[in-house]
This record gives C-alpha cells, structure tokens and sequence, in this order.
C-alpha cells in the first residue's frame, strides 16, 4: 500500500504521493474537478493505489480535524 509522504525536499514539503512527486492537492483537486481514475492515471501517470492514497490521506484530515467554538466578547 503506498502511502502520502511530506519531505521538505520533495515539493517544497507539500504532501505528494510516496514514490511521485505529485502532490495530493493536485490528485484531489482532479477528482473534484469531475476527472474520472482513468484520466488521472493517464493525465499523471498514477496508479489507482495513489489515488486512493490520496483520498485515505484527505480522509484523515478530514477526520482529524476538530471546530473549537469560541466565545464572543463584548
């Protein structure tokens, strides 16, 4: 299973599928923008493992991420 690796030397630190320097961003914003799996493996020469690496790694964040509600002052 390949995973989404951060390395400062790789894109400048931006998540980027392991193996590739292509970074999630990219591979979601695809997906997003209505590509199907098989133009984001022939556009960017992926396999279905990364992109599914991709979608785990947004996944996590997603689950991850926590809404603090502040108070408001006077």
């Amino acid at each position: 299973m390949k995973n989404v690796i951060i390395d400062q030397n790789i894109q400048h630190g931006q998540p980027v599928i392991e193996g590739t320097r292509i970074p999630v961003a990219v591979i979601l914003g695809a997906l997003a923008g209505g590509m199907t799996f098989d133009e984001i493996k022939k556009e960017y020469d992926v396999t279905d493992e990364d992109i599914r690496a991709a979608l785990r790694y947004a996944a996590e964040l997603a689950a991850d991420e926590k809404v603090i509600p502040l108070k408001k002052t006077s």
